[in-house]
């Protein structure tokens, strides 16, 4: 088994963030960086999907090499007066500098400027956080479904010229996105019209990107006309479904017999998904699954490859038309008996979901005479 390494370093760090301005996805990030793609959603997730400003030393702050010469003219004996004098610097400034770290005798070059580097993390406060009227007046427009760009507009018309009234709606972004921050309450999120979870950088872009894009899709207005009235089994339905951080099962049905197979798979992306679906549909006795139809999300955008691997052809709905897949569609929500939505899918192996879906296939169904998938499955294929 692959062991993954805990934690990103900071050249990682920047690697992501660089990646996700660029508009890549969770799947395609986690590649790059050698992470599953629910934990990038969680780093990502910790600052509410804004890059963090990079962290800069003051101009006024001892250098390292300047707290090394303090250290040297300490270990030669010379006067702090003196020491002052080469650096260009204070006596007072070298003379704090030396009492914050111990003292002359202790005193470190390396310990004392990484000393400086932690302390000046302190978060700097949030103007809504410390006016409790603006606050209030955010608040309440959210809550009217304004945008953040409209209330930053509205506020610079009415307040008069007191800057202490105005705030650009970046900030209301990202008091809303970093909860860190626990100024604006999580619930006013749901009022944005993206109702997105994460905010995407002004930089961002998809252009380029082959999403949403399926080359040569075949309309489920082609399929088999046996494929529709259940005459003959082999005629699949199938579908994602999601949990927590960004993790997915993908689910097949089978039209006629309701028979099922989960499938495990490592990422949304078009590759890892007709990857999956290849490695567990070839495991199907020969002639077992004709045709699939799936919906038109972009996952399944290489079912050409699929195609040529599996001798499966793909048929996709119309556009925002789940009903087209009923079978699948009712599948997925007697899954969530095992599978309860906020679930993080990617703790279960391909093993635990074969017994997942045995145990589905075990059930007997109304729709069936209350004869079990398996067995009606069975009976079709040995006859």
């Amino acid at each position: 088994m692959e062991v993954r390494k805990r934690g990103l370093t900071a050249q990682e760090r920047q690697e992501l963030w660089a990646r996700w301005k660029a508009g890549q996805t969770l799947t395609a990030i986690g590649a790059a960086l050698g992470k599953a793609p629910g934990s990038i959603y969680g780093f990502l997730a910790t600052d509410g999907g804004i890059s963090p400003r990079q962290r800069r030393r003051s101009a006024h702050q001892l250098r390292i090499d300047e707290r090394e010469e303090i250290s040297r003219g300490l270990m030669a004996g010379v006067s702090l007066r003196q020491i002052a004098t080469g650096l260009g610097r204070s006596p007072s400034t070298v003379s704090k500098e030396i009492a914050r770290n111990g003292g002359a005798e202790s005193y470190r070059a390396i310990d004392a400027d990484r000393r400086a580097w932690q302390q000046s993390t302190r978060p700097k406060p949030c103007r809504l956080a410390n006016n409790l009227r603006l606050r209030d007046q955010v608040a309440a427009k959210l809550q009217e479904n304004w945008s953040p760009q409209q209330i930053a507009g509205w506020l610079r018309k009415h307040s008069n010229g007191d800057s202490n009234m105005e705030l650009s709606h970046e900030t209301i972004y990202r008091s809303l996105f970093i909860q860190a921050r626990g100024v604006l309450k999580k619930e006013l999120m749901a009022h944005l019209r993206s109702r997105r979870l994460m905010r995407r950088a002004k930089v961002s872009t998809t252009k380029g990107q082959p999403r949403g894009q399926i080359i040569d899709a075949v309309s489920i207005r082609e399929r088999p006309a046996q494929a529709q009235d259940r005459s003959l089994p082999g005629h699949w339905e199938g579908d994602l479904i999601s949990g927590a951080k960004n993790s997915h099962i993908a689910t097949l049905v089978e039209r006629q017999s309701r028979y099922v197979v989960l499938v495990q798979v490592k990422g949304k992306d078009t590759t890892s998904v007709v990857d999956a679906l290849m490695r567990e549909v070839q495991k199907l006795p020969a002639g077992l699954m004709n045709t699939l139809t799936w919906d038109r999300g972009s996952e399944l955008a290489q079912h050409k490859r699929f195609t040529l691997a599996t001798d499966v052809q793909v048929y996709f709905c119309d556009p925002r038309s789940p009903w087209q897949r009923g079978t699948n569609e009712n599948t997925n929500g007697l899954l969530r008996q095992y599978f309860p939505k906020g679930t993080d899918l990617s703790v279960f192996d391909q093993r635990q979901l074969d017994a997942v879906a045995a145990q589905l296939n075990a059930r007997p169904r109304l729709t069936l005479g209350f004869e079990t998938p398996a067995d009606t499955l069975a009976a079709h294929v040995l006859t």
